[in-house]
């Protein structure tokens, strides 16, 4: 195994005095990184699929092109939280942002070329940089206090609310400004993405110092040292993160969480610009429809953060599968013109992504030791992600064949199926916690 940070032995630099003002720095950066990393992404976003269809006049092709966005975020999550594992948060997420940069620039040579792939790569490119939003909310954690951890990640969330809500609205601007430049319709997106992705990587480069991944390290050795406790333990590999996974139902819970909420999401949002596309809708009503979901994402994220932290993720899992199904179901049976069905569709499915991902998120965190958390939190991201890519990559083909309203159905049925997971997974520990101690499997999770 390649040598982590959690394994390198060194004389403290940090002490707990220092964690609150480092902590409060790091969100304050995180915040920047994230607004202008959220405007890049969502940019890039909204056009893919109707560029795409311009190119090669194919509906399927252009959620193919929109879902490469999911499968480069996928992609890119696992490597990603390797390399923070060996040289900290900082590296891993400007690695993303300026992988998501070039894969902007790709995207606008595919544009100017009438390219179909070189479009999809750059938007894969892209993904990069949504990979490096969603990791900077565990950055956030790294040395938040327990009883406020998911309070800092929802304010990261929330962050996203700026950048995507702003990226949303002036979707049909910046492509106008792409016109204006002489670049072909749709494209400006791109050229603003790349830009914004730049941002944030300076902003995390910059800024993001000293890297919190390292002051949380520094703390954790100060307080085996003062116990005694031997040297710190490495990380584990993909592989063992998996298991880690696996043993814990709870664990498993989170995942299947945070997975249902972006396969929904991804799921209803993809085709839903070409459903109103379909209607006679202008480009700038979707880039509003998209804003509403957006706000749905973000928004409400602080207040989210604050009942996940006073009433426990379980509650929270619930709500997150009834709005999932809620809006899915929303969006389902309204037709190709309708305008309050579809904002409101969005708005819910967005929202029920915002609660399963901050409660999983924090769940997650809670379930492990600081020396296993960036490897279960890339392997949660992976699933996370590659769930929405393979939503994103079907969701053309089951258009064709079931209609807007058959695939939305479906989507409900699995937010029906988180509260039915949550409620099988909370019951089944509280029974385990009632057994006695001698009647309850050996469930340690090792380094």
């Amino acid at each position: 195994m390649s040598e982590a940070v959690f394994s390198v032995q060194r004389a403290p630099i940090y002490t707990e005095s220092d964690r609150k003002h480092i902590q409060l720095r790091t969100i304050v950066v995180l915040i920047a990184s994230q607004t202008a990393g959220g405007f890049g992404l969502v940019a890039t976003y909204i056009v893919s699929a109707l560029l795409a269809q311009d190119i090669t006049g194919s509906a399927t092709l252009g959620t193919i092109a929109a879902s490469c966005l999911s499968i480069g975020s996928a992609v890119v999550a696992v490597p990603m939280s390797r390399l923070m594992n060996r040289y900290g948060r900082r590296p891993g997420l400007r690695f993303g942002y300026l992988v998501g940069a070039a894969g902007a620039t790709a995207a606008v040579l595919g544009a100017i070329l009438v390219n179909y792939p070189l479009l999809c790569l750059g938007v894969f490119g892209a993904g990069a940089g949504n990979a490096a939003n969603l990791a900077t909310r565990y950055a956030a954690s790294d040395l938040a206090p327990e009883h406020r951890r998911a309070m800092m990640i929802s304010l990261i969330v929330l962050a996203t609310t700026f950048g995507s809500a702003t990226g949303s609205g002036m979707s049909g601007i910046t492509s106008y400004v792409g016109v204006s430049l002489g670049l072909p319709d749709k494209t400006g997106a791109y050229v603003v993405a790349g830009i914004m992705f730049l941002v944030a990587a300076a902003i995390v480069e910059l800024f993001l110092r000293p890297d919190p991944m390292h002051v949380a390290e520094d703390l954790a050795n100060s307080a085996q040292l003062a116990a005694n406790a031997g040297p710190a333990q490495p990380a584990p590999s993909t592989r063992e993160a998996v298991s880690l996974i696996w043993q814990k139902p709870e664990a498993r819970l989170a995942v299947f969480a945070m997975v249902v909420s972006q396969l929904t999401m991804v799921g209803v949002m993809a085709l839903t610009p070409l459903h109103m596309d379909a209607g006679g809708q202008s480009q700038s009503a979707i880039g509003m429809m998209m804003a509403v979901h957006i706000f749905g994402m973000y928004l409400f994220s602080p207040l989210v953060g604050i009942l996940t932290d006073r009433i426990g993720s379980y509650p929270m899992l619930y709500i997150a599968g009834g709005f999932c199904t809620w809006g899915a179901w929303w969006a389902a049976v309204t037709p190709p013109e309708g305008v309050l069905g579809v904002f409101m569709g969005n708005f819910l499915v967005g929202l029920g992504w915002c609660f399963g991902v901050v409660a999983g998120s924090n769940l997650m965190v809670a379930l492990y030791p600081l020396h296993q958390r960036v490897a279960v939190q890339g392997v949660g991201d992976f699933a996370m992600l590659g769930s929405g890519a393979a939503a994103g990559l079907s969701s053309g083909a089951l258009y064709t064949i079931f209609q807007y309203s058959g695939v939305n159905y479906a989507n409900a049925a699995f937010g029906l199926a988180l509260i039915l997971a949550t409620f099988f997974t909370y019951t089944g520990v509280q029974r385990a916690m009632r057994r006695p101690h001698h009647q309850q499997p050996a469930t340690a999770v090792g380094g």
